[in-house]
């Protein structure tokens, strides 16, 4: 088979294997009312199905990155797909809370090492003038998966049982292992570096602790020991990372490979925009779903006025950056992005689904544009040695962004809802007081249904208000990070060329330099 062919392929197990990963976040949301009837299933328990993936994902990327690196990038990728099949089939036949929330967690390994690796194999495969426009396809597909996932959810629900949302990627991770197998050329480091086991556990039980302490913090306090406690030793652990790196001989990550801007670039904006869109979904959703009563089904095809733009944009945004820097499509990307959060800040219930439609269509064409500039410009001055590594560092960041989005603009929203409910309450009948005070929080996640069932009819209208209040609170927020992400991006990737960096920088056992970059054999 001729070379191009190949790339053709790899591309495919590689958007096949990201496309399912995207799909997985959204499809099993669905399908969490069938599971918790299902499997009699506590709200704690419910959320650990989605929490146990998440932490998973997060905290074993880098890890999954330095292995490849090291022992063979096709080779760790098929493990990862194959683990993330046989963790679908676990999660299907799962009968108690406690199998299916290992069984989730199973798949976040398998996941995490997918995601470590995908971006590394494809730059690996493709020389630097093609990279762009098959990095644009591979983000293209992963966008469209997590769009399309509450679709998927929402047919597959009304025909079959909830197991269906775990079976659909069996035939998928057949097909993603036959193409791979087959097509994708393995690559590692060429040198023979030593695993730093001590960087590797210190960084994944670091970012295992910081994703911890953002998801209970939807349950608890921020200076409970649950959140405050596992914040605090996950960021001393991930600081203790960074040390070791620096004084280790043959690091997982060198450090100094962050002063290639480009990298350090992409990390920053990578982080605040998908912060941005975790917090931007999860209200939408409530909005859309709690507040106008539509289903899940409706809800996931009214995302494909957002995800058809993703798709299109991202394919063109690759090979505009063969004409114009990444620097702007990012920067342009950010900027279109943040007018399209900003448009969704202003709806209302009553407001027509056309307007809304504008503000998706915008949304969509700016991720579409930032999402493979951000890829493309991080991998473009990475030496081959480290580029496992350097991957998963760039899809560890976007993960801890979502998973920092949820948290941070969650608790952002319900306090604004809180403080607005707060204030509606007061003429609420000294008897009712008390409830109306404890449903706070129910008015932050739009729960209308809890709120009248105990109060009343009449509180139904307050209720709305206050939540619409929070939720325009936190879009604005989300909007502007998006716009400091675009500072970002004009900042860090300013003075830089097109396609690479011209300087030389020497790192741990490391030289980047114009055009494909080079591992220097000397120890540092």
């Amino acid at each position: 088979m001729n070379t191009a062919n190949r790339r053709r392929f790899t591309l495919l197990a590689m958007s096949i294997a990201q496309g399912m990963i995207m799909v997985d976040i959204t499809i099993v949301n669905t399908a969490l009312p069938a599971i918790q009837r299902s499997l009699q299933m506590s709200a704690g328990s419910l959320e650990w199905v989605i929490s146990a993936y998440a932490l998973s994902l997060a905290a074993l990327i880098p890890l999954g990155g330095a292995l490849g690196d090291r022992y063979g990038r096709k080779r760790l990728f098929l493990l990862g797909l194959l683990c993330f099949g046989v963790g679908s089939v676990a999660c299907a036949l799962s009968a108690s809370d406690a199998a299916l929330i290992a069984s989730r967690a199973a798949q976040g390994v398998g996941g995490a090492v997918m995601s470590a690796l995908t971006l590394a194999i494809l730059t690996d495969a493709y020389p630097a003038d093609e990279r762009p426009g098959a990095i644009g396809v591979w983000a293209a597909i992963g966008g469209l998966g997590f769009g399309l996932g509450p679709v998927a959810g929402g047919l597959l629900l009304s025909v079959l049982s909830w197991p269906a949302v775990f079976w659909v990627n069996v035939p998928i991770t057949a097909v993603g292992v036959v193409v791979a197998a087959v097509y994708v050329e393995d690559s590692r480091s060429r040198e023979h570096r030593p695993l730093d086991l001590v960087g590797a556990l210190t960084c994944a039980i670091g970012l295992l602790l910081l994703t911890f302490g953002l998801i209970e913090s939807s349950s608890y306090p921020w200076v409970s020991p649950q959140v405050a406690g596992s914040l605090g030793l996950g960021m001393a652990l991930l600081v203790a990372f960074g040390l070791w790196e620096e004084h280790t001989p043959w690091p997982m990550l060198p450090m100094r490979l962050l002063k290639a801007r480009s990298l350090a670039t992409g990390c920053g904006v990578y982080l605040l925009a998908y912060l941005a869109w975790a917090g931007v979904m999860f209200y939408v959703t409530l909005l859309y779903q709690n507040v106008d009563g539509w289903s899940a089904l409706r809800t996931g095809v009214s995302w494909l006025a957002m995800n058809v733009p993703f798709l299109v944009v991202a394919q063109f945004a690759g090979r505009l950056q063969e004409r114009i820097s990444s620097r702007w499509v990012m920067t342009v990307g950010c900027l279109t992005g943040a007018a399209g959060v900003a448009g969704l800040a202003s709806v209302a219930p009553s407001s027509p689904f056309v307007l809304t439609g504008v503000w998706y269509v915008l949304a969509g064409v700016g991720y579409g544009m930032l999402a493979p500039a951000v890829a493309s410009a991080a991998m473009r001055d990475v030496p081959s040695a480290v580029a496992g590594a350097a991957s998963g560092l760039l899809s560890a960041t976007r993960q801890v962004g979502t998973s920092v989005g949820l948290a941070v603009i969650g608790a952002i929203g319900a306090a604004a809802a809180t403080a607005d409910w707060t204030s509606e309450v007061g003429a609420v009948p000294p008897a009712l007081r008390p409830a109306a005070d404890g449903l706070a929080q129910h008015v932050a996640a739009a729960q209308l249904g809890l709120i009248t069932a105990t109060l009343g009819d009449a509180y139904w209208q307050p209720a709305a208000d206050a939540f619409l209040h929070g939720y325009r609170v936190a879009l604005a927020v989300a909007g502007g990070c998006i716009l400091v992400a675009a500072v970002v991006a004009v900042v860090g990737l300013a003075g830089a060329p097109r396609h690479a960096l011209r300087a030389t920088n020497k790192t741990h056992g490391v030289r980047v330099s114009r055009g494909r970059s080079q591992l220097s054999a000397r120890r540092s």
